[in-house]
């Protein structure tokens, strides 16, 4: 996890988030979790599921059945998403990143935070929005 000493400008910080995001498409899940002071994978690859490829599944199969577990398991299906357009917040801390699965934005983006820590600045999150 990198550490700013000031403030990082906005492009330091997508810079991060398409990194993490790079590798999650890769599989690379603890190279990822390592960018970021980070909420749970888990979490984030079972809201992106459910936001594209459970999207079309039924109810059971999007929250947890052996279909999402799947996903979890096997990555491949995040080679169908992408990022969009960035969304910053008025101050400049915050920010939230749309999501495309084949070229479609989903209804989950993921959100990230710029966040004082003892030594500077550190990118946080993801969080899921929907």
């Amino acid at each position: 996890m990198r550490i700013w000493t000031e403030h990082p400008a906005e492009a330091d910080v997508e810079a991060v988030v398409r990194r993490y995001f790079g590798l999650l498409r890769a599989g690379r899940v603890p190279e990822a979790e390592r960018l970021v002071d980070h909420t749970p994978v888990r979490h984030v690859l079972r809201s992106l599921w459910t936001g594209s490829v459970g999207a079309g599944a039924d109810g059971d199969e999007a929250s947890g059945s052996p279909a999402a577990d799947e996903g979890e398991r096997d990555l491949s299906w995040l080679g169908a998403l992408d990022l969009a357009d960035f969304h910053w917040g008025d101050t400049g801390s915050h920010l939230y990143v749309e999501i495309t699965h084949r070229a479609q934005v989903i209804e989950v983006a993921l959100s990230f935070w710029v966040k004082p820590v003892e030594a500077g600045w550190v990118v946080a999150g993801p969080g899921t929005l929907w």
